[in-house]
Protein backbone atom coordinates (compact mmCIF):
# COMPACT_ATOMS: atom_id res chain seq x y z
CA UNK A 1 0.00 0.00 0.00
CA UNK A 2 1.21 3.34 -0.45
CA UNK A 3 -0.44 6.45 1.16
CA UNK A 4 0.14 9.94 0.69
CA UNK A 5 0.00 11.68 3.87
CA UNK A 6 -0.89 15.50 4.38
CA UNK A 7 -0.68 17.28 7.74
CA UNK A 8 -4.19 19.58 7.45
CA UNK A 9 -5.52 22.31 9.29
CA UNK A 10 -8.78 21.49 7.29
CA UNK A 11 -10.01 19.04 4.76
CA UNK A 12 -13.17 17.84 3.05
CA UNK A 13 -14.67 15.57 0.43
CA UNK A 14 -17.62 15.99 -2.04
CA UNK A 15 -19.06 13.88 -4.46
CA UNK A 16 -21.80 14.78 -6.87
CA UNK A 17 -21.99 18.17 -4.89
CA UNK A 18 -22.29 16.95 -1.13
CA UNK A 19 -19.97 17.06 1.20
CA UNK A 20 -19.42 13.24 2.05
CA UNK A 21 -16.52 13.85 4.88
CA UNK A 22 -14.96 16.80 6.47
CA UNK A 23 -12.04 17.37 9.63
CA UNK A 24 -10.58 20.12 11.04
CA UNK A 25 -7.20 19.69 12.22
CA UNK A 26 -5.46 16.10 11.17
CA UNK A 27 -4.20 14.10 8.27
CA UNK A 28 -5.50 13.65 4.94
CA UNK A 29 -4.47 10.15 3.58
CA UNK A 30 -4.69 9.30 -0.26
CA UNK A 31 -4.34 5.68 -0.39
CA UNK A 32 -3.44 3.53 -3.19
CA UNK A 33 -3.73 -0.39 -3.04
CA UNK A 34 -1.31 -2.26 -5.25
CA UNK A 35 -1.68 -6.23 -6.38
CA UNK A 36 0.65 -7.65 -3.71
CA UNK A 37 -0.42 -5.97 -0.75
CA UNK A 38 -2.44 -7.80 2.61
CA UNK A 39 -4.32 -6.98 5.54
CA UNK A 40 -1.20 -6.78 7.22
CA UNK A 41 0.41 -3.77 4.80
CA UNK A 42 -3.13 -2.30 6.00
CA UNK A 43 -2.71 -2.80 9.89
CA UNK A 44 0.90 -2.13 9.79
CA UNK A 45 0.50 1.24 7.94
CA UNK A 46 -2.65 2.09 10.25
CA UNK A 47 -0.37 1.63 13.05
CA UNK A 48 2.86 3.88 11.73
CA UNK A 49 0.29 6.72 10.30
CA UNK A 50 -1.54 7.32 13.43
CA UNK A 51 1.72 7.11 16.00
CA UNK A 52 3.97 8.88 13.25
CA UNK A 53 5.12 12.19 15.14
CA UNK A 54 4.18 15.04 12.54
CA UNK A 55 2.77 17.69 14.95
CA UNK A 56 4.34 20.57 16.90
CA UNK A 57 4.82 20.87 20.46
CA UNK A 58 5.25 23.34 22.38
CA UNK A 59 8.94 23.83 21.06
CA UNK A 60 7.89 24.20 17.77
CA UNK A 61 9.09 20.60 17.23
CA UNK A 62 7.36 17.69 15.49
CA UNK A 63 6.87 15.80 18.33
CA UNK A 64 3.10 14.67 18.37
CA UNK A 65 1.24 12.25 16.89
CA UNK A 66 -2.45 12.74 15.57
CA UNK A 67 -3.66 10.45 18.59
CA UNK A 68 -1.84 13.40 20.85
CA UNK A 69 -3.02 16.39 19.42
CA UNK A 70 -6.73 15.11 19.39
CA UNK A 71 -6.94 15.29 15.44
CA UNK A 72 -8.92 13.90 12.71
CA UNK A 73 -8.39 11.58 9.46
CA UNK A 74 -9.78 12.01 6.60
CA UNK A 75 -8.98 8.73 4.09
CA UNK A 76 -9.18 8.74 0.44
CA UNK A 77 -9.02 5.87 -2.24
CA UNK A 78 -6.28 7.29 -4.92
CA UNK A 79 -5.47 4.19 -7.75
CA UNK A 80 -3.65 7.14 -9.17
CA UNK A 81 -0.40 6.22 -6.61
CA UNK A 82 0.39 3.30 -8.54
CA UNK A 83 0.76 5.28 -11.53
CA UNK A 84 3.67 4.10 -14.31
CA UNK A 85 4.78 6.83 -16.43
CA UNK A 86 7.33 4.67 -18.26
CA UNK A 87 5.61 4.46 -21.66
CA UNK A 88 4.78 7.95 -23.75
CA UNK A 89 2.68 10.32 -21.71
CA UNK A 90 -0.05 8.83 -20.51
CA UNK A 91 -0.21 6.78 -17.33
CA UNK A 92 -0.97 3.34 -16.75
CA UNK A 93 -2.59 2.12 -13.89
CA UNK A 94 -1.82 -1.56 -14.00
CA UNK A 95 0.58 -1.48 -11.05
CA UNK A 96 -3.01 -0.58 -8.91
CA UNK A 97 -4.96 -3.90 -7.54
CA UNK A 98 -8.24 -4.35 -9.21
CA UNK A 99 -11.54 -3.76 -7.65
CA UNK A 100 -12.34 -6.67 -5.73
CA UNK A 101 -8.80 -6.97 -3.82
CA UNK A 102 -8.76 -3.64 -3.25
CA UNK A 103 -11.77 -2.58 -2.19
CA UNK A 104 -11.89 -5.21 1.01
CA UNK A 105 -8.69 -3.96 2.18
CA UNK A 106 -9.35 -0.13 1.83
CA UNK A 107 -12.15 -0.96 4.11
CA UNK A 108 -9.95 -2.98 5.94
CA UNK A 109 -7.61 0.07 6.60
CA UNK A 110 -10.34 2.14 7.10
CA UNK A 111 -11.43 0.07 10.39
CA UNK A 112 -8.37 -0.24 11.61
CA UNK A 113 -7.47 3.78 11.79
CA UNK A 114 -10.92 4.07 13.47
CA UNK A 115 -9.54 1.15 16.14
CA UNK A 116 -6.43 3.07 16.69
CA UNK A 117 -8.01 6.77 16.96
CA UNK A 118 -10.73 5.80 18.81
CA UNK A 119 -12.75 8.11 16.23
CA UNK A 120 -15.09 7.88 13.08
CA UNK A 121 -12.75 7.99 9.88
CA UNK A 122 -14.62 10.06 7.24
CA UNK A 123 -13.69 8.82 3.80
CA UNK A 124 -14.44 8.89 0.12
CA UNK A 125 -16.16 7.19 -2.23
CA UNK A 126 -13.88 4.35 -3.72
CA UNK A 127 -14.29 4.54 -7.52
CA UNK A 128 -15.64 8.00 -7.32
CA UNK A 129 -14.88 10.83 -9.44
CA UNK A 130 -13.99 13.45 -5.94
CA UNK A 131 -13.30 16.64 -5.23
CA UNK A 132 -10.64 17.40 -2.45
CA UNK A 133 -10.44 20.65 -0.87
CA UNK A 134 -7.71 20.67 1.92
CA UNK A 135 -5.17 23.66 3.41
CA UNK A 136 -2.12 21.73 4.00
CA UNK A 137 -0.75 22.56 7.28
CA UNK A 138 3.22 23.37 6.73
CA UNK A 139 3.31 21.95 4.68
CA UNK A 140 3.52 18.67 5.49
CA UNK A 141 3.53 16.18 3.18
CA UNK A 142 4.92 12.39 3.58
CA UNK A 143 4.64 9.05 1.47
CA UNK A 144 4.85 6.06 2.96
CA UNK A 145 5.00 2.58 1.41
CA UNK A 146 4.30 -0.53 3.06
CA UNK A 147 6.96 -2.38 0.88
CA UNK A 148 9.40 -0.56 2.11
CA UNK A 149 8.63 -0.52 5.77
CA UNK A 150 11.44 2.42 7.06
Amino acid sequence: MRIVIQRVSRASVEIDGIIKGNIGKGLLLLAGIGPEDSEDDARWLASKITAMRIFEDREGKMNLSVKDVEGEILLISQFTLFASTRKGNRPSFNGSAPPDKAIPLYEKFHEELAALTGKEIPSGEFGAHMNIDLCNDGPVTIIIDSRERQ
